[in-house]
């Protein structure tokens, strides 16, 4: 911002209110993701005044722009969820248009839930840019008649609605105590799987995904985060630097110990691929194999983030992972230490909470990756939060679609037990946008269905959701993938432990299926339209094709 080739630019500058002094700090664009539509979200200028102050305090300059974000709650199960995980794209381009056309010197990330953590993440990637993010944090747990209770609850009490065993009463009580504060759903859903992936990379400083989004404590690490954020711009760290192959593994670890949403298969391999990673998504199965499942939360315990803040968080997860050797401590992290440095310093406060390694709840990861003739590309399951009676699981096909149509179904009580139901074009492609499907596992849930009964789609799951819930089936039916190929009253066989999926017909009918199989017709426009014209299968993250190219060696 020196010479006088650059008096237009100081001049626009100074029009901010800066002065000359303030052009030789470090500008560091402070990206937030305030708005009054998302309740992780309506916090979030406090969160950034804070943080602002910290940058200050550090010797930089904080200059503030707005991102969007979309309520996967509040856009669940309308047309409003063809748009979710398409944000996550534009998130990361509007990131990457505001650092680039400024010349910004560093980022502070401020986002909270699903597609705002990962699709900043990316831009960070991407631009290879000094990044710290610092997010807005869990919402604490509801009460209900002396049960703690989160969003989840609803949206499975709406099923029980629909079955009789509870009142409309007791669903509007319910409702109104679920959700009793600002921040990121209670539970370990997406939004919080993502945040403890961010600060298992070493974007983000100790606390950031499990400090509870009203307390005072967030505030201040908000401040710490902006400071740290000026020393991150000067030292030249660049985002890559933190997502190494080794930092990516730590992620899956972690992953695979608290048992994360699926969804964080989608957002990690675009991560990687972003940062010129290559992340295969058997990746998952091999680090999932060797590191147990020694954290219960909300959707499959009866715990949440609250409760893992307490116990020490995501760095005593790692303290209790160090005993084994099951993560790198070498890796670097933003806060100038390293990721062992930094587990070392958080010792496990509650064993109930983050168990020991020799009494895990399930002896090996919360996620699993499933291949066979019905996945070819694979397909992603929350083994941890399914029932036992139904690891393996061999049922005829109950085959849909759309969403609504299965949800009727299930309403009307019309889905019998020991069926496979299918729900189909609801992937990257033929959703479009790849739709989550909570309200069909909530209802199956609520319909007391979840150890009877198994979900099968080619779109994807809430990190809510749970039960034989299988997503992300790949390749998707608008591509022609052999779940385009399925009809009512087939065979289809689930093993979770083997790690698959199949589809019990013979192949020279499937070939005749295929033959005769054609696309569905349909006219999109808008950001839907070349949202499809452009995205990738679930197995390369569903990001878009002419993004980032993943150059570096696999990570397994």
């Amino acid at each position: 911002m020196r010479g006088p080739a650059r008096a237009p630019h100081r001049s626009l500058l100074r029009a901010l209110g800066l002065d000359v002094s303030d052009l030789d700090r470090p500008l560091i664009g402070i990206a937030n993701s305030y708005n009054e539509l998302i309740p992780g979200h309506m916090h979030l200028r406090s969160i950034a005044d804070q943080v602002k102050s910290g940058v200050w305090q550090g010797g930089g300059v904080p200059l503030e722009f707005d991102v969007i974000g979309v309520c996967d709650g509040i856009a669940m199960n309308h047309a409003g969820m063809s748009y979710s995980l398409v944000s996550r794209e534009n998130i990361a381009d509007s990131v990457e248009i505001m650092v680039q056309a400024h010349g910004l010197d560093g980022l502070v990330l401020i986002p909270n839930c699903d597609k705002v953590v990962p699709g900043m993440v990316m831009a960070a990637a991407r631009l290879d840019i000094p990044a710290v993010v610092m997010s807005g944090g869990p919402m604490l747990a509801g009460d209900y008649r002396g049960k703690r209770v989160d969003l989840k609850d609803v949206f499975e009490a709406v099923g029980a609605y629909f079955q009789g065993t509870i009142t409309a009463e007791d669903l509007a009580e319910l409702e109104e105590c679920a959700c009793p504060t600002c921040g990121s759903c209670a539970g370990l859903f997406t939004a919080n799987s993502m945040s403890c992936l961010t600060e298992v990379l070493g974007l983000a400083l100790p606390g950031d995904a499990t400090i509870p989004a009203p307390y005072s404590a967030r505030l201040a690490l908000a401040r710490r985060a902006g400071a740290q954020a000026v020393e991150v711009a000067r030292q030249g760290w660049g985002a890559r630097r933190f997502l190494s192959p080794a930092a990516l593994r730590n992620a899956l670890a972690l992953d695979a110990a608290l048992g994360c949403s699926t969804n964080t298969v989608l957002h990690l391999v675009a991560i990687a691929n972003e940062a010129g990673q290559k992340l295969p998504v058997e990746a998952f199965n091999e680090v999932s194999g060797s590191t147990p499942h020694i954290v219960r939360l909300s959707p499959t315990g009866p715990n949440f983030m609250q409760d893992l803040d307490r116990a020490g968080g995501v760095m005593a997860v790692l303290n209790r992972l160090s005993e084994r050797g099951l993560f790198d401590p070498s890796v670097p992290t933003v806060s100038g230490r390293t990721l062992g440095e930094q587990a070392a310093a958080a010792p496990v406060r509650d064993a109930d909470i983050i168990r020991p390694l020799d009494r895990p709840h399930h002896a090996t990861g919360g996620l699993a990756v499933l291949f066979g003739n019905l996945a070819p590309k694979g397909a992603v399951v929350k083994e941890a939060a399914v029932l036992p009676p139904m690891l393996t699981h061999r049922g005829p096909a109950r085959v849909f679609d759309d969403e609504p149509s299965v949800v009727a179904a299930i309403e009307a009580g019309d889905i019998r037990p020991g069926s496979v139901v299918v729900i189909r074009y609801v992937g990257p492609k033929g959703g479009p946008g790849m739709p989550e499907m909570l309200t069909p596992t909530s209802a199956l849930a609520g319909a007391g269905l979840d150890d009877r009964v198994a979900l099968i789609t080619d779109g994807r799951f809430s990190g809510a959701s749970r039960g034989a819930s299988i997503g992300h089936v790949s390749p998707e039916a608008a591509d022609c993938g052999p779940i385009a190929l399925v009809r009512d009253g087939d065979t289809i066989a689930i093993d979770i432990p083997s790690r698959r999926l199949d589809l019990e017909v013979a192949e020279n009918e499937l070939a005749q299926r295929r033959a005769a199989w054609r696309s569905p017709e349909r006219e999109l426009a808008g950001v839907l339209g070349r949202y499809v014209a452009l995205v990738t299968g679930a197995e390369r993250g569903a990001v878009l094709g002419g993004g980032g190219v993943a150059t570096g060696a696999p990570v397994a």
